[in-house]
């Protein structure tokens, strides 16, 4: 139980929900010192106790009695603050910090340990493995509504650093609002890569670049005039290359942000092919980094199953025949399609075009699933 406990809080990103990656819908009323509070605790006497020395302030309580009912919390709501008790029912307030601390989702999200006596040895335990303050009972409230005060206007601070990438997530689904035929590209494309990545068994930070690369992978389209993005017969040669720079500029445009570190080489090479004859660097084999080549498959897919206004929507035998075509001809990485082939019939479970309604954690579970059965290549 505990370790599945640990394993849940770790592999946040790989369970990916939306609130975890989409721009925020608000600004966070943890600016003034209002937030999401979330308490763990299995007494109901202790829970009460920490609510009454909450009162006076806007705050939104939300109780949890088990470290495994945290996580399901953390993943369904917006959490500002965790209060968890140091013997919490599972694994411990302890062992909770240092997942959290682990999964890039949470890994700022603040956590008070909160003890019955004052116990030295244990608040070294809990601070080493995370925990952003350790608390005593009974409370002296002023001092504690000070703190976790203190603590969400912190979290808020750490939250306006984000505001850049939501006006470049934003941006990104504006480019997919121009044109209709890309209905929910980007969501299938996070969710189809990471699942894929999922099925490669990459670790989580990879998971939640692929997740991030699906929505941000055409942002530099933003800077393609209308007239060459959205016409309906063949390009120019002049402007084919003008369309080619795309994963360059949308690299610039994301270049600045840190957090999008491991999304822009994604970014710039998910158009590379196998045998070097992609753009924009003519990269070839291994030299491509392998985020790219995982989404450049399902954005490949994706594209040949959807409708477009040059083409009809092919069927997924067609689009696989056709990939398969491509990676003969040297375009793509042959063990990469193999897992892509192989974990395939998990997403036609699910409806490949309605995969926005899916969770990252289900697509998961069948590919595991799926993976135990024997598996028969679409190549032969």
């Amino acid at each position: 139980m505990a370790a599945d406990i640990i394993d849940q809080i770790e592999t946040l990103p790989a369970v990916d929900r939306a609130h975890l990656l989409a721009p925020k819908a608000r600004v966070p009323e943890s600016a003034l010192g209002r937030g999401d509070i979330l308490l763990v605790d299995s007494s109901a006497y202790r829970k009460r106790n920490i609510r009454q020395c909450l009162k006076g302030f806007d705050n939104h309580v939300i109780e949890a009695s088990t470290t495994s009912q945290a996580v399901v919390s953390i993943l369904t709501n917006h959490v500002d603050l965790v209060l968890i008790n140091l013997q919490a029912p599972e694994v411990g307030a302890a062992a909770f910090c240092k997942a959290i601390r682990k999964a890039p989702a949470t890994q700022f999200l603040p956590v008070f340990v909160v003890a019955a006596s004052d116990d030295p040895d244990a608040e070294v335990g809990a601070i080493e493995a995370g925990a952003s303050d350790f608390l005593t009972t009974p409370f002296r409230a002023p001092a504690f509504r000070a703190r976790v005060q203190a603590s969400l206007r912190h979290k808020a601070m750490i939250d306006s650093l984000d505001d850049s990438e939501t006006v470049l997530f934003s941006l990104a689904k504006s480019v997919e609002d121009r044109d209709p035929d890309l209905s929910q590209h980007c969501q299938r494309l996070a969710l189809m890569g990471a699942a894929l990545g999922e099925a490669l068994k990459l670790p989580s930070e990879d998971i939640l670049a692929l997740q991030r690369a699906g929505y941000l992978h055409d942002v530099g389209k933003i800077s393609i005039p209308d007239r060459i993005l959205f016409k309906a017969g063949p390009l120019t040669d002049d402007e084919w290359e003008i369309m080619k720079s795309h994963p360059e500029r949308g690299e610039r445009i994301c270049g600045n942000l840190r957090s999008l570190a491991a999304v822009l080489p994604i970014i710039r090479s998910h158009h590379e092919r196998w045998n070097g004859s992609g753009y924009p660097d003519g990269l070839a084999g291994e030299n491509i980094p392998l985020l790219a080549r995982v989404l450049q498959l399902a954005d490949i897919y994706d594209a040949l199953t959807t409708a477009r206004p040059y083409k009809r929507a092919f069927t997924s035998e067609e689009a696989m025949a056709m990939m398969w075509d491509e990676t003969v001809k040297g375009w793509r990485d042959p063990e990469l399609m193999k897992v892509f082939a192989d974990i395939l019939p998990t997403f036609q479970t699910f409806d490949p075009h309605d995969l926005s309604r899916v969770s990252l954690q289900a697509l998961a579970s069948s590919i595991e699933s799926f993976r135990r059965k024997p598996l028969v290549s679409l190549a032969s």
